[in-house]
């Protein structure tokens, strides 16, 4: 009997073994992701990021793990996702600049990246774009002349653009700098401006609505909650007959007419370079921000036919991509 006993409990304790061996493996260094957005709207930019982060051999389930959080447009989720990040322990956050303002007060000494931001330093993000100083650092969207040059090119394909729309989420309060900016270029060119906020994915296809035969094109304010509705957006304002100005080549890739800004899977991957050096030592305090240098133009002929708009040879050749 005693035999027996003795059996069943080495077979227990072998047993036991690899579960005892597994719990002492150290931790990998772990990335929490925060996405403002979902899975489907950010999948282009999540995967720019983890295709760097292996290109700098970090793979993911070997050398690094990665926590995904999405908080689908809902920026009332943003501090609670940031808390559960900052529970986990994980080494360092990737987010974007919506974001941050959580994150910031889930942690005073987790490294925080952003891979996009509007205005880091107005925003009180950093302290100086060179020396951010704190636990954040990353990647911003400054460019004080970028309405003004997305409007221009509206008026080259819009014929007798006269009249422009700004559609935004009210919630956001980066939407009162962008508007301002907007209204600024939108005077110097002799436009008038309507302005429509929204607050919920609900609020999309009325407000474009209440736009039909009262304005000629439509600007697009970028944010989490209208990019993760940017299809939506999109098919409502192409039924309306209604030329859409946009920030980023992902809402021309859903039926935008046109866009003008950074490229954010660029982005995305630059803010894989700067998680590589914080997980090998460097301080977010000592990596400048960084600011865009190139910026893409890219248009959708589908939408350009189907809103009865005729593109010049010369403005497709400026183009970086043209989608047909």
């Amino acid at each position: 009997m005693r035999r027996r006993e003795f059996i069943a409990g080495l077979g227990g304790a072998a047993a036991a073994w690899p579960l005892a061996a597994r719990a002492q493996q150290p931790k990998l260094p772990t990335v929490g992701f925060l996405g403002t957005g979902s899975a489907s709207s950010w999948g282009q930019w999540a995967a720019a990021f983890a295709g760097r982060l292996r290109e700098l051999r970090w793979i993911e389930g070997q050398t690094v793990a990665i926590e995904y959080r999405w908080a689908d447009g809902r920026s009332e989720r943003y501090a609670e996702i940031a808390a559960e990040l900052v529970g986990l322990k994980v080494d360092v956050i990737v987010t974007s600049g919506t974001a941050v303002p959580a994150a910031k007060h889930a942690t005073s000494t987790i490294p925080i990246v952003f891979a996009i931001a509007v205005d880091p330093l107005g925003a009180g993000l950093v302290a100086n774009l060179a020396r951010p100083g704190g636990n954040v650092t990353g990647l911003s969207l400054q460019s004080p002349d970028l309405a003004a040059k997305r409007i221009e090119l509206l008026r080259e394909i819009v014929p007798n653009f006269r009249r422009l729309a700004i559609l935004g989420n009210g919630s956001n309060p980066n939407l009162a700098l962008d508007i301002q900016e907007l209204q600024r270029a939108a005077k110097l060119l002799g436009l008038e401006v309507a302005i429509f906020e929204i607050r919920r994915a609900e609020d999309i296809s009325p407000a474009i609505e209440k736009m039909k035969n009262s304005v000629d094109a439509l600007y697009v304010v970028s944010d989490p909650l209208v990019n993760t509705n940017r299809a939506h957006l999109n098919a409502s304002a192409l039924a309306v007959r209604l030329p859409t100005m946009h920030g980023n080549r992902e809402y021309v890739e859903t039926g935008g007419l046109i866009c003008y800004g950074p490229n954010f899977s660029g982005n995305f991957r630059r803010a894989a370079d700067f998680v590589d050096r914080i997980l090998r030592g460097t301080k977010p305090a000592e990596l400048p921000v960084e600011q865009p240098v190139k910026f893409d133009l890219v248009i959708n002929l589908a939408t350009a036919r189907a809103l009865g708009l005729t593109i010049s040879d010369s403005f497709l050749v400026r183009a970086d991509e043209v989608i047909e």
